[in-house]
């Protein structure tokens, strides 16, 4: 399967003279048989050196212990002999959080996916899935863990404000704190680093692509689907409070203050 942005093959390398650089390392973690060799042959036909591995525990002691690994991207199944994706994922994010990974779950399997996300997935997708889906999904990844990788100096830092107030919700940036009516909201990282960028950004649309740049692009790669999950997850908390977090079509999220103390 080919598209205009698919990642050069080796034939076209060849045809253009010798190969400049290796191609991107891909990590396929699953355990059946069939959907292997098919995601095999689609990733290698994308031009990726793909690693398969079927064990779970074979995979949990390849990323557990190789802080190296050398990998660019991880497919990971959730539901594997030996050691669960989930295990196999918090073990690696001990000391790696910077590799993509994206998850593979079963269709229902909600709790898993939030889950994931939480150990520090960066995107999932629900089995049975269309093959053209998971190819951009995994060009995405790897173009923005390209970017990482190519990033040698943080972006300079504009002024930070001591304290973001809108409605009851307030930001404290130097304490990485959030208040929601003068109590403490404990959110997870990346919920917070999302929430703290569209505070900052209260009362116009932040589009996805410059949501997940400002709040993870220096740090990690983050699907779309992670950013809905953590959109959905935070105007969950933010329910009941005079602050409010919608989806405006075509143009992004917008967190704004309600004038009827409703969300």
């Amino acid at each position: 399967m080919t598209s205009p942005d698919s990642l050069p093959s080796a034939a076209d390398a060849s045809a253009h003279g010798p190969a400049t650089a290796t191609p991107p390392a891909l990590l396929l973690v699953e355990d059946d048989a069939l959907l292997s060799s098919t995601l095999c042959s689609v990733f290698s036909a994308e031009g990726l050196a793909v690693t398969h591995l079927a064990d779970g525990a074979a995979a949990l002691a390849r990323l557990a212990t190789h802080h190296d690994h050398g990998f660019a991207l991880i497919v990971l199944d959730l539901n594997l002999p030996g050691a669960s994706g989930l295990e196999i994922l918090a073990a690696l994010r001990q000391h790696d959080r910077q590799t993509p990974v994206l998850i593979l779950t079963a269709r229902g399997a909600i709790e898993d996916r939030v889950r994931g996300l939480d150990l520090g997935a960066d995107d999932y997708l629900a089995k049975p899935f269309v093959l053209d889906e998971l190819e951009a999904r995994v060009r995405a990844l790897l173009r923005r863990h390209a970017t990482l990788q190519a990033s040698q100096q943080p972006a300079p830092s504009p002024g930070i404000a001591p304290r973001l107030t809108l409605g009851s919700l307030t930001f404290e940036p130097l304490n990485a704190r959030f208040l929601l009516a003068d109590a403490p909201l404990a959110l997870p990282p990346r919920e917070q680093r999302l929430l703290g960028c569209l505070i900052q950004h209260a009362g116009e649309p932040v589009d996805k692509a410059r949501l997940t740049r400002e709040a993870f692009g220096e740090e990690e790669a983050v699907g779309d689907n992670a950013i809905e999950v953590y959109v959905h997850r935070l105007r969950k908390r933010l329910e009941g409070s005079d602050v409010n977090l919608r989806t405006i079509r075509g143009l992004g999220y917008l967190l704004e203050q309600t004038t009827d103390g409703s969300a």
